[in-house]
């Protein structure tokens, strides 16, 4: 509706969902009165900042395609999941992690982050980080109940800063991007967990016997770039692994 002015709603104090998706917002100061808001849709206006005043009982927020340039002024303490994908974020640092307890999904798509610093979100379990152009993986320790990383379609060369405290992820795509070598893979015999990686469009996955060094690698792999491991691959993997084994021991 090209709305520019919401200051009416102002009076509606007790709505619980608001969509205002696809106007021409630049100012969301009117909801700080609808102190019983669950659910908030801003997604595709012209806002430039995510900042607002603190609404107890939020718990989803879609800030997608705005002009976001930071997380500073997030700090909605049931937030379950927020959304801002395609914005213009840079940094992570501006999280208010110790009002953000609550937040178990993250969309950050389309941002321009380069890395994941910044990131202490204890209840966390969604991250979506794909098209970002990160190039370095920092602060992922602190993410103890994550179980899902998305990191397609970035800058990744390393597989350094993932840490065995990450004992629920299981899920971890990193299609598109620079891994080069099965060392850098062997990083994520760290994470107990993980079951399923993607690895498709990585140098590395253009080897020969890629998928069976994979798997010796990372036993515990039930699905690799999202076919299932069979257990003639498992039982071929097991042999490479116990051989290099006796070789190391020798």
């Amino acid at each position: 509706r090209d709305l520019t002015d919401i200051s009416l709603l102002k009076s509606f104090i007790h709505l619980r969902y608001v969509d205002l998706s696809e106007n021409k917002l630049q100012d969301l100061s009117p909801l700080s009165s609808l102190t019983e808001l669950l659910w908030l849709k801003v997604d595709g206006n012209l806002l430039t900042t995510a900042s607002m005043e603190e609404l107890s009982y939020l718990q989803v927020i879609n800030f997608d395609c705005n002009r976001i340039k930071d997380m500073e002024g997030i700090t909605h303490p049931r937030l379950a999941t927020l959304s801002l994908k395609e914005n213009k974020i840079q940094t992570m640092l501006g999280l208010s992690q110790d009002k953000l307890f609550s937040l178990q999904v993250l969309e950050l798509r389309g941002n321009k982050l380069k890395s994941t610093a910044g990131l202490n979100l204890p209840k966390l379990k969604k991250l979506y980080l794909a098209q970002t152009n990160t190039c370095s993986l920092e602060g992922l320790e602190g993410l103890k109940q994550l179980e899902s990383l998305h990191l397609r379609d970035n800058k990744l060369e390393t597989l350094d800063g993932f840490a065995s405290s990450m004992k629920c992820l299981k899920y971890l795509n990193l299609r598109n991007n620079g891994i080069s070598s099965f060392q850098e893979v062997g990083k994520l015999q760290v994470l107990p967990m993980l079951q399923e990686l993607v690895l498709l469009d990585n140098p590395c996955a253009d080897e020969p016997e890629y998928r069976l060094e994979v798997l010796a690698l990372l036993p515990n792999l039930q699905r690799l770039d999202k076919e299932v491991v069979d257990r003639d691959e498992q039982a071929e993997a097991m042999k490479i692994r116990q051989a290099r084994q006796e070789e190391k021991e020798k």
